[in-house]
């Protein structure tokens, strides 16, 4: 993999999850352009600096060191993708705090460094929490290649940070630079919520939930068709976003033991809220994870997916087809992954690699729901 290079460091970088042969990068040119731009301005004795949203580290592992230095972002793998990282580089896994998005970074900050994420409700979310947390003199600089840049990004550091210019495109990519202002105290929209008719629940969504504003449809297909069982089963909602499958799975299967996992640290916040809110005290286990990769073999009954088809910007099957490896390695010999997913992916013929039966339980237009069994 080639070396990130910058004014800073010069880091051999890897993405996570780790895959042998990997052709994407851990870091791209808006990355080094950001740190270019920092480098050339220079930055305060003892600055603090908060990242927002660095993939894998690139920006805060550069920085490690030169500054104290937060980074704060909705990815666990991002969050992981950290870690490896510096210990990749002999860098103190200490030489940067990592603050989950369902918590706030706490300034006052001299920098603010961000990379403009896919959701812009999450960039929303963090903005507003900037307020009365940027130290006098501070600046805001946010980064993207340009075709990931959407103007609305520019129009949300406007409203919430100050006057916003543009730089030139260099490499693809682009910084904006907001110029922090004296704003009102802003109040979040953020988390939304919605309802059910079947199961009557409401359900609350943080800022970077998929499908954050209603059911998506995959779900929508899949939910008639959830399983119901009146033994104590072990079942696992792997990416379970707002935790909808997994609620109205044990409103139906009242003596089964639930495990909620996903790589958001937002969808596992909803996750948990919904669950108090529909199901009490009944016990659980909610955490942010990479899939079931911590999951003891051999340890659960039934698997409930959604799977997803993208990570960040980038778009394939290959977290699905991990999610399917790991649901395997963690069922018992018998016990089922039950899918929805779209017609067109071809997950029968995926899951037919991995499983001894594969049958599909139902289908729409668009939408078919699998049970594989191991």
């Amino acid at each position: 993999m080639p070396i990130f290079v910058t004014p800073f460091a010069q880091l051999d970088l890897i993405r996570q999850p780790d895959q042998p042969h990997e052709p994407l990068q851990a870091f791209d040119a808006a990355d080094e352009y950001l740190l270019n731009h920092v480098h050339e301005h220079g930055l305060p004795d003892a600055a603090r600096v908060l990242v927002l949203n660095d993939s894998f580290g690139a920006l805060a592992a550069s920085l490690a060191g030169r500054a104290d230095v937060t980074s704060s972002g909705d990815s666990h793998l991002g969050h992981l993708g950290l870690q490896v990282n510096l210990q990749r580089n002999q860098l103190h896994a200490d030489a940067v705090r990592f603050v989950p998005s369902s918590e706030c970074a706490q300034g006052p900050f001299d920098r603010v460094l961000i990379r403009v994420p896919k959701t812009l409700a999450l960039l929303e979310e963090q903005l507003i929490r900037l307020h009365g947390q940027l130290a006098p003199g501070a600046q805001v600089i946010a980064a993207a290649m340009v075709k990931h840049l959407p103007r609305a990004a520019g129009d949300l550091l406007e409203r919430y940070i100050g006057p916003v210019q543009a730089s030139l495109a260099v490499k693809k990519a682009r910084l904006l630079f907001a110029t922090p202002a004296a704003r009102p105290a802003p109040v979040s929209p953020y988390p939304t919520a919605y309802r059910l008719d079947n199961p009557a629940i409401e359900l609350r969504n943080h800022a970077n939930l998929f499908c954050r504003e209603d059911l998506d449809i995959g779900t929508r297909a899949f939910l008639p068709h959830l399983p119901k069982h009146l033994s104590r089963l072990r079942v696992a909602d792997l990416g379970c976003g707002n935790g909808v499958l997994a609620i109205a799975y044990a409103l139906g299967s009242p003596q089964a033991e639930l495990t909620l996992v996903d790589e958001s640290y937002m969808a596992v916040q909803s996750a948990a809220e919904n669950w108090q809110a529909a199901l009490g005290e009944r016990p659980v286990a909610i955490r942010a994870g990479d899939g079931l990769a911590e999951q003891a073999a051999d340890s659960l009954d039934l698997v409930l997916c959604n799977p997803p088809f993208h990570q960040q910007q980038v778009v394939g099957d290959f977290l699905a087809w991990r999610m399917f490896q790991q649901a395997r390695a963690a069922l018992v010999t018998g016990g089922e992954l039950w899918i929805v997913g779209n017609r067109h992916l071809g997950y029968h013929a995926k899951l037919k690699r991995l499983f001894r039966g594969v049958e599909q339980i139902a289908a729409t237009p668009k939408f078919v729901v699998l049970k594989a069994t191991k």
